[in-house]
């Protein structure tokens, strides 16, 4: 079922026309209905789903924020915030207050994901076909599951800063919420992923194991489940998640580098946000274009690349003659990313790319093979044909996390990398108090103490 004009006029608040192979359904927003009483069909269902993809591909998350902040979190070196919007200011210098706009929007978002997800879990008795409840339920389960990993890795301390991870992580939610209830206290660290595997081990078992890329398949299951296992360091079963996307058959490289980012579910995309003309997150003065580009009538250039950072590319890198460029627009003369040149562009978030790199980097930690020897996945992403630079035959693990520095940049992995690796970023370690974000303050006060601050706010 096509999904791209359903999430984007679901963003815009409109009525949605769902295309199936059969018949043309008319679907309200599931956000301007009564939960309680509306869910009798399983028409119903997939308008509650669908619902959840669209605050899925909003601003607050995958749509800007998910791949925004986390680079701006670990600037020092990499980027500069030259735009006039505090909330990135603040979360660049890191000296957020425990009001900052774009941690509270993004802690609403992910909950109102969570809650819409939760909702069709709680009504999928009403989906009649078995094959369909499945589907269903591995798309609710897959969205729950990923905004939990996404929430803890923001609003809690990073895995492995306490031995058993029994810090204050986030909130969990596997009941949906129809009226006002009690406030539920935040949970651990350790609690937020434990809920965020069950959810994607739950989903990979009940997706279709057809690509799809646009709505969630098993594959795009497993390799959100590299990711999180990766984070924990539990590389055996990061390695063993990755493969799994790579035998499928379902992607292989893209031979452009570029082609990722310029057109629509190309071979190398696992999962992506979908865009067009009309509808996407820069109408609203939101979305990566708006933020990075700068180019005739195209972007505030509020998002700057150091040029030191570029210059840490091999002579010859491809990549780094393709994905930067010097401002021709707002605030020209300056570095700005090509990744991000336009405002309908889907938004990649994950390629086939990073999953040889987990693979490789799990391979070689691990010193196994599976799949594949890390020279060869490697050799994946970078190559003569790809990217202009011979293969590393033996490959260190130096060598791999570095081709992620290069290969990643600006997609969201930053600082996610530096605090799993237990590096820094500018003078802010992995662990600082300052690289988690605020809990909303109105969210602490509303619960009168039952939700507690993270440190510094």
């Amino acid at each position: 079922m096509k999904l791209k004009t359903i999430i984007l006029l679901l963003v815009m608040g409109s009525l949605v026309t769902v295309q199936s192979c059969t018949k043309k359904l008319d679907l309200e927003p599931f956000q301007s209905i009564d939960a309680e009483t509306a869910i009798t069909t399983a028409e119903d269902v997939e308008a509650a789903l669908i619902g959840a993809y669209s605050v899925l591909a909003g601003g607050a998350l995958y749509g800007t924020n998910l791949l925004l902040l986390p680079d701006l979190q670990a600037a020092e070196g990499y980027l500069s915030w030259r735009g006039t919007f505090q909330g990135q200011r603040q979360i660049s210098l890191k000296n957020m207050t425990r009001d900052n706009g774009e941690a509270m929007r993004t802690w609403v978002a992910g909950y109102r994901a969570i809650n819409m997800a939760n909702i069709v879990l709680d009504n999928t008795g009403v989906v009649k076909d078995a094959d369909l409840k499945d589907q269903y339920e591995g798309e609710a389960m897959f969205i729950r599951g990923i905004m939990h990993f996404e929430l803890v890795r923001y609003y809690g301390k990073p895995w492995g800063a306490t031995t058993a991870n029994d810090h204050l992580g986030i909130v969990i939610k596997t009941k949906p919420t129809y009226n006002e209830e009690a406030v539920d206290a935040r949970g651990t660290v350790k609690a937020a992923y434990d809920q965020a595997i069950a959810d994607l081990t739950a989903a990979v078992s009940k997706l279709p194991d057809t690509r799809d890329g646009i709505r969630a398949d098993r594959y795009t299951a497993l390799a959100f489940l590299a990711r999180i296992y990766l984070q924990q360091g539990d590389y055996a079963k990061a390695r063993d998640a990755a493969n799994e996307v790579i035998e499928s058959g379902n992607y292989s490289m893209n031979g452009d580098i570029m082609e990722a980012f310029t057109k629509d579910l190309t071979d190398e995309v696992i999962w992506e946000i979908e865009q067009d003309v009309q509808n996407n997150a820069g109408t609203s003065n939101d979305g990566m274009a708006t933020f990075y580009a700068s180019l005739p009538g195209i972007g505030r250039a509020d998002v700057r690349i150091e040029q030191a950072f570029i210059d840490t590319y091999l002579p010859g890198d491809l990549r780094k003659t393709e994905w930067y460029y010097t401002g021709i627009g707002a605030r020209p003369g300056n570095p700005y990313s090509a990744k991000w040149t336009a405002f309908e562009q889907n938004l990649p978030i994950i390629r086939l790319a990073e999953m040889y790199l987990i693979r490789a980097e799990c391979n070689l930690r691990l010193g196994t093979a599976v799949g594949d020897t890390p020279a060869n996945d490697l050799a994946q992403v970078r190559n003569p044909a790809r990217v202009g630079l011979p293969v590393i035959l033996a490959p260190t693990l130096a060598d791999i996390l570095q081709e992620r520095i290069w290969e990643l940049a600006f997609e969201g992995v930053r600082i996610h990398d530096i605090k799993r690796l237990r590096l820094s970023t500018g003078t802010f370690a992995w662990n600082h108090d300052m690289l988690v974000f605020p809990i909303p303050q109105r969210e602490v006060d509303a619960s009168r103490g039952v939700i507690v601050q993270n440190p510094g706010y």
